[in-house]
């Protein structure tokens, strides 16, 4: 997988969280995402005013991150060969 072409983003699912595109699409353009795949939307007590994507729990070959915004929750999934700390920098690079 090492080269360095953009990763892609799968779209798999029809409602995505207001917002949370565009942050993915800027995402998969850093070297070592390969694959961003947002997945189950749910509904949550607490609200969240601003879009936020954190990094939640790794998985087989990346990590599971967690989007919020207003009372919902996405999960996405990243395959990535970042460590956690720099797939971290690169999704605070999304929303500068």
């Amino acid at each position: 997988m090492g080269d360095s072409s953009q990763g892609r983003l799968v779209w798999n699912h029809s409602t995505h969280i207001e917002g949370l595109i565009p942050v993915l699409e800027r995402l998969i353009t850093h070297q070592g995402i390969y694959t961003v795949t947002p997945g189950v939307i749910s509904r949550a007590r607490s609200n969240c005013q601003k879009l936020k994507l954190r990094v939640s729990v790794p998985i087989r070959g990346g990590y599971k991150a967690i989007a919020r915004q207003g009372k919902s929750v996405q999960e996405v999934f990243i395959i990535t060969d970042l460590s956690q700390e720099n797939l971290k920098s690169a999704i605070e690079a999304c929303f500068r």
